[in-house]
């Protein structure tokens, strides 16, 4: 490939990006907008591509997911989580508790170094947390190999859990069409995510906020839509792009020897997600008589990770979808916020070990 002219490898990289990105979401796979183009990268760059994304673009398309993570947050979501906030604050704090112990213990493993460890496992977002890593100085590729494993793991067993404890017929999944992914654009509210996106993204790299470019446009959604001053609309095919460079920048990132410690890695991550969901899973039990829950949707609610296919499964399966996604969010800000802090003091304490 690296024999190709610069402007037949970019076109190489958007028709893989597409094409993969398409069969993974036909097939069903979490995330596969973000997927498919970083798998569709890491082959372009095995192959000799040599290419890299301007980091403009990167940061562009941090502030569009930070805009769409902004808009999850809704009056809904909001009522959920005041009426129930002791029991949702507690058992946020118990998965991250959770997740940085499994970061510890890869950390002195030696499995993984101490930021990559805690990012990796860490229990939110899985877009987010890649993005965040990056910011932090963690390997953000063994990051996004971890995360993206896990949403597909936990996306695995929720579904089959989801069919044994359905609560209801719940609502099909929608079938994608073009007016789904290119609806009529809302003046006001379009402008205002474009405008927001924009001058949260410059503000949070003009001075240098750790992730900033992301936690901006975040932050400030959240507070504008739960106050009413103003609707945000994050069109499909922009978040889709959004997610495509975010997936472009780790995939480019990749080198043989990158494929290499993943996989010598790779039984002890496998564990560690399986160990984390059966801790999440356990804690979910105790939400059934505390808030008078169905199995299900404690079990979604407390799932470490996959919040899109989390809510698709919880739809399908009658799941009270209101607490599921107040819990998902609320960890998913959490995170984002203190992932910071808990990944330096693990980092410490695998040092002074």
């Amino acid at each position: 490939m690296a024999l190709a002219p610069r402007w037949a490898r970019w076109v190489m990289l958007a028709v893989l990006a597409g094409v993969l990105g398409a069969a993974f979401g036909a097939v069903g796979v979490p995330a596969y907008q973000l997927l498919g183009p970083m798998v569709g990268s890491i082959l372009v760059s095995l192959g000799g591509g040599g290419l890299v994304l301007p980091r403009k673009a990167y940061l562009a398309a941090q502030a569009v997911v930070g805009c769409l993570i902004g808009t999850l947050v809704t009056p809904g979501i909001l009522g959920t989580f005041l009426a129930d906030w002791p029991i949702i604050i507690a058992a946020v704090l118990i998965t991250l508790a959770a997740s940085s112990v499994l970061g510890w213990a890869l950390s002195v493993l030696k499995v993984l170094p101490g930021t990559t460890a805690v990012w990796g496992t860490a229990p939110g977002g899985a877009s987010a947390m890649v993005v965040m890593a990056e910011a932090h100085g963690a390997d953000a590729r063994m990051v996004a190999v971890m995360q993206y494993l896990r949403v597909a793991c936990v996306a695995g067993s929720a579904a089959v859990v989801a069919s044994l404890l359905s609560v209801g017929p719940g609502e099909a999944a929608p079938v994608a069409s073009f007016a789904a992914w290119f609806p009529a654009l809302r003046p006001v509210p379009f402008g205002a995510a474009l405008l927001l996106a924009g001058l949260g993204g410059h503000l949070g790299w003009r001075f240098r906020v750790p992730a900033g470019p992301l936690l901006i446009p975040m932050l400030a959604g959240v507070a504008l839509r739960s106050s009413g001053v103003v609707e945000l609309q994050v069109p499909p095919w922009l978040g889709a792009l959004a997610y495509a460079l975010v997936g472009c920048t780790i995939g480019l990132g990749f080198t043989r020897a990158v494929l290499v410690q993943a996989a010598a890695a790779l039984p002890r991550i496998l564990l560690s997600i399986f160990v984390l969901i059966g801790f999440c899973g356990a804690a979910s039990m105790a939400l059934v008589p505390l808030l008078g829950l169905d199995p299900l949707t404690a079990l979604l609610a407390t799932s470490p990770g996959g919040l899109d296919s989390v809510a698709v499964i919880g739809a399908a399966g009658g799941a009270d979808l209101s607490f599921v996604m107040a819990l998902q969010t609320m960890r998913l800000v959490m995170v984002i916020l203190i992932g910071p802090a808990l990944a330096r003091m693990v980092s410490r304490l695998v040092e002074r070990r």
